[in-house]
């Protein structure tokens, strides 16, 4: 549509419009270039290589590049389509892979890639991650992935999405996996340093960094507390070396309990009440299709004997039943109460802008009717909030950007020029822009309404 014109000649509308088409070109030609590939699988076939020539030392073999149900390919043939498309040899290996196992093992998805509905990116990436699957799994993941892959949800929850979906598809492989992962322990120094800098690698089970992490800021803010002016990552790391030193650290807790109690005497330090405790959300399934995979809040899907496993020695359960959403009475305070802030985050644990990556629990709660302080009852209600960043509120505050709540976890946002997103527990989605009206409603609507042309 702006061929013909420069992008410092367009408005920012025109400017967004062409993005838009762009986009879908891009979309396009990314689904061209899978095509190519596995068109340059089936060309380089095994019958193009004498098998008696194959056998001889360094001669192109027949490899399978995808996973299991997809054709061999002879090998050679990845490095004359990288060259072509400027990529490495390995690329175009694993280009031609992934289109293979789209077409073959991931059929929807494939379908819904050729529609311009979901992004190559998107699409490689479930490819990848069910290569070592079963066809029958890589199928499981297809069938449930190929809806969400459209984009309505950002990468890194997209990531959580695919990774529970391949540990459910085969929890055996799953549970062995994990217990392999478990002997791969490892805290010491990274080699590299930079200016007098180094940094120190930790891989343990999750309660483990999740514990370390809680006391590391537990003392950082006890520094704080306590006088220290520094930033917070500075403290931090001087949190590190306090805990290095098991004399020092327990000084510092008996200065600090000192000076919190007022008594003016080094008191006895109860450690359990001292330090902080740390809490993990651990959310199961249940439903027509109950599984052994559950999901750690803040580290992604497991199964349950991971659970079982890692969990199970070092912490206290406290099992709390499915919350009533519908049934939270609604208050009149602007002030929310903890079991609405319970409630909105298991309705939607997202930040509820159009693509929100943030899950954490201490989002900003805004109401989506702005609360107004005149008496009327009910307004801070699920159903009138909306979990968002601090930048998003203040975009939906500030930035002409208009949200509404139909029901409750439904949001139907509008940006200042006109484009509109729905988001809800699947993600979010681009709303087509409608179609003008053609002549002939419009003279329709002249003669029934009296409106203008």
């Amino acid at each position: 549509m702006y061929l013909t014109a420069t992008l410092d000649e367009m408005t920012e509308a025109q400017l967004l419009d062409h993005a838009d088409e762009v986009s879908r070109t891009q979309r396009k030609c990314e689904a061209q270039v899978l095509r190519i590939a596995a068109q340059t699988a089936v060309l380089n076939s095994p019958e193009t290589i004498d098998p008696d020539v194959a056998r001889l030392p360094g001669r192109e073999r027949v490899v399978r590049f995808g996973g299991v149900g997809t054709p061999d390919v002879a090998e050679f043939a990845a490095a004359a389509l990288g060259a072509r498309l400027e990529i490495s040899s390995g690329s175009a290996r694993s280009l031609m892979a992934d289109a293979l196992d789209l077409m073959i093992r991931l059929p929807q998805l494939w379908r819904r890639v050729e529609a311009l509905e979901v992004k190559a990116s998107y699409a490689r990436f479930v490819a990848r991650r069910t290569r070592n699957l079963t066809p029958d799994q890589a199928s499981y993941v297809d069938e449930r992935v190929a809806e969400p892959a459209d984009g309505r949800i950002p990468w890194s929850r997209f990531e959580d999405l695919v990774a529970g979906l391949v540990v459910a598809s085969d929890p055996e492989a799953a549970a062995e996996a994990e217990q392999a992962s478990a002997q791969q322990q490892v805290a010491r120094p990274t080699r590299s340093t930079e200016d007098g800098m180094r940094g120190f690698f930790i891989r343990a089970p999750v309660p483990v960094v999740a514990l370390l992490d809680g006391r590391v800021q537990w003392i950082a803010d006890v520094l704080r507390s306590l006088g220290d002016t520094d930033g917070v990552e500075e403290r931090r790391v001087k949190a590190v070396a306090v805990l290095a030193d098991p004399h020092r650290a327990v000084a510092l807790i008996e200065e600090f309990a000192q000076w919190r109690d007022g008594s003016g005497e080094r008191p006895d330090v109860d450690w359990s009440s001292v330090m902080p405790a740390i809490t993990l959300h651990v959310h199961t399934y249940a439903g027509p299709e109950p599984t052994d995979t559950v999901r750690v809040e803040g580290h992604g899907p497991v199964t349950g004997e991971w659970v079982r496993r890692h969990l199970g020695p070092h912490a206290r359960f406290t099992i709390r039943p499915v919350l009533d959403i519908a049934g939270q009475a609604p208050v009149d305070a602007y002030e929310i109460p903890e079991r609405h802030r319970q409630a909105v985050h298991l309705m939607t644990p997202a930040d509820t802008f159009p693509w929100g990556v943030s899950t954490t629990r201490h989002h900003q709660i805004d109401h989506t009717v702005p609360y107004r302080r005149d008496g009327t009852t009910g307004q801070s209600r699920v159903g009138n909030y909306g979990p968002m960043s601090a930048f998003h509120h203040r975009l939906k505050t500030h930035g002409k950007w208009q949200v509404h709540q139909p029901v409750p976890g439904i949001y139907f946002w509008r940006d200042p020029y006109g484009a509109t997103y729905v988001v809800d527990h699947s993600g979010t989605r681009r709303l087509p822009a409608p179609e003008p009206p053609s002549p002939a409603e419009r003279a329709v609507a002249r003669a029934l309404f009296g409106l203008a042309a």
